[in-house]
């Protein structure tokens, strides 16, 4: 079992008297400013001049700088901008204001591990990774909750890093749901994995290809939409809650045989797995990573376009509209999603 800490485990105190700087205002960085100022912290977020986000984030109380000052003001800087900024804003501007013995941290290892971002020796560089999206780290928060995380350390230039990661988790509200050891190889690994593989890419497609074939087959996208994709959050929660063995006590038995007939012919065990192993390679080999970088450089093309194609997909439109018509259809307040 991997190595666990809970609040009883982490001393908020280790943050008194240090500024912590949220690099970064979108889903994760709005979270981690948001929690850890209501935990009693001094938190600046550092935004780019002219950011959207700049009067929304002084909107909600927070002091905002630019991200060179925010850099040279903080004694611990989160960097919360997308991955595939995080080098050239690093090299802008959070490199030439780093002092010895500044904590500098992420939420995900991409950058470190691909070398994409090399700190200076004389500064701790570690992890929180919250194992949720940030405006579930933001709602889990307000209610009293957390989402857990992840924590690594790469480099403990003070001997303090890990006091200083499990403080910051215990901030954002990531020790009450439990915060695991690992290192950055792994997370970036298997998080990597995880999203194309299953959560992400195998989710969304196993979702459109299921509304594609009952719309085909002549069913109302409506029905389609129903079955395929809305009550996919109302299964996942429940195996969040209980493992499958949960969600099978919950559905029908004759679902649960369904399950057990139909799960390998659509998704073929040996020839799925091969394909997963496949993606894997890629993700340990950088090849994943390699074409990332490249496709930011590239302008984006192939990102943009599959983004724009989604977008019209009747999967997508259909259920647009339905939810619309649905008594929280004007909720649209990704902070309240897993309420």
């Amino acid at each position: 079992m991997a190595k666990m800490y809970y609040e009883k485990d982490c001393d908020l105190a280790k943050l008194d008297g240090k500024k912590i700087t949220i690099i970064g205002y979108g889903s994760q960085g709005h979270a981690h400013a948001l929690n850890l100022k209501e935990s009693g912290c001094d938190v600046c977020v550092g935004l780019r001049q002219g950011s959207r986000h700049w009067a929304e984030a002084e909107a909600a109380g927070l002091q905002v700088k630019t991200v060179a000052e925010a850099a040279k003001w903080g004694d611990v800087i989160m960097m919360l901008v997308n991955d595939e900024v995080q080098a050239a804003v690093y090299q802008a501007d959070i490199a030439p204001n780093l002092e010895a013995g500044n904590a500098l941290m992420f939420a995900h290892g991409f950058n470190i591990h691909f070398k994409q971002i090399v700190p200076p020796a004389d500064v701790d560089v570690l992890m929180i990774a919250p194992k949720g999206p940030g405006h579930t780290v933001r709602s889990t928060y307000v209610n009293g909750k957390g989402v857990p995380c992840l924590l690594a350390v790469e480099q403990n230039a003070t001997g303090k890093a890990y006091d200083i990661g499990l403080a910051y988790a215990a901030g954002i509200g990531g020790a009450r749901g439990g915060v695991m050891e690992t290192t950055f190889q792994d997370e970036t690994e298997t998080d990597l994995f995880g999203e194309q593989a299953v959560l992400c890419g195998g989710v969304v497609e196993l979702m459109k290809l299921g509304f594609e074939t009952l719309v085909e087959a002549g069913y109302a996208p409506e029905n389609a939409y129903f079955e395929c994709i809305h009550e996919m959050k109302l299964i996942i929660d429940l195996i969040n809650k209980g493992g499958v063995a949960a969600m099978n006590y919950s559905i029908s038995d004759t679902a649960e045989f369904g399950e057990y007939v139909s799960g390998s012919r659509v998704l073929p065990y040996e020839e799925t797995k091969k394909n997963m192993k496949a993606v894997l390679r890629d993700i340990q080999d950088g090849v994943f990573a390699g074409k990332w970088i490249a496709e930011n450089k590239n302008g984006r093309t192939f990102f943009n376009a599959k983004r724009a194609q989604l977008a019209k997909h009747p999967m997508e439109t259909v259920g647009a509209e339905l939810r619309r018509n649905m008594l929280w259809g004007e909720d649209t307040d990704l902070d309240t999603a897993s309420n």
